[in-house]
């Protein structure tokens, strides 16, 4: 595993998204996107490298960029992933260039990786909103992997293995979304993401900036 900073403005926000394969996350993103944002809009999602084939309806460069081992290996040499990592046989990452720019420009920006990858870019980046997602029950996740059809009985296994070790990591994130419905599940994503946006770090300079208003606005007499 290997990350390299990111550099970037104060103002903008980096929100770390991360669930269990099959709680549905990709679902409750498209909703919580596709909804209502009463404070300018929802982030931008950045786009993760994966080493393994697109599934059906998977499409290049909107769901993840698909490359081959190699050309990982080559990325990870050069130092251009923010976080990486071995995840159900492939690899997956997130580009620094994927991510630096926008938040530089101070724009917020959405990652949707694994709990290894959460852990990584909190490593470089503590000031980032960690999300988990995690589904109902373990019968619910179980039926979810199996409705999708393209993993064997022993990747299901696998992968309910996995999910034990990845909720088990529950600590390490500021929010929980207990993904039992995905409209309100998505609901409840937009209101973390509105109520991270609100905080006084975030704030603050435009909090000066009115302190500065009304120190002009008022002569040093009319100040309590």
């Amino acid at each position: 595993m290997s990350s390299s900073g990111v550099n970037s403005s104060p103002r903008a926000s980096l929100f770390v998204l991360a669930a269990p394969s099959g709680t549905g996350k990709t679902t409750l993103i498209q909703r919580a996107f596709s909804g209502e944002w009463p404070d300018g809009g929802p982030p931008e999602f950045s786009v993760s490298h994966n080493t393994r084939d697109p599934r059906p309806g998977e499409v290049e460069g909107e769901h993840y960029y698909f490359v081959d081992e190699a050309e990982f290996q080559g990325m990870i040499a050069a130092g251009e992933f923010l976080e990486w990592a071995q995840v159900h046989g492939q690899l997956k990452g997130t580009s620094g260039n994927e991510v630096e720019g926008r938040l530089e420009a101070g724009v917020d920006v959405l990652l949707d990786i694994d709990v290894q990858g959460v852990e990584s870019v909190l490593a470089v980046r503590p000031d980032a909103c960690s999300i988990l997602i995690v589904p109902p029950s373990f019968d619910e996740l179980k039926r979810r992997i199996l409705d999708r059809g393209h993993d064997s009985s022993g990747d299901v296994t696998r992968r309910l293995s996995v999910s034990l070790c990845e909720i088990e990591r529950y600590a390490l994130f500021d929010y929980v979304i207990i993904n039992d419905d995905a409209e309100r599940a998505g609901r409840q994503l937009i209101a973390i993401i509105v109520a991270w946006r609100s905080r006084l770090a975030r704030r603050l300079h435009r909090i000066e900036m009115i302190l500065e208003d009304f120190h002009r606005a008022l002569e040093p007499g009319e100040r309590r």
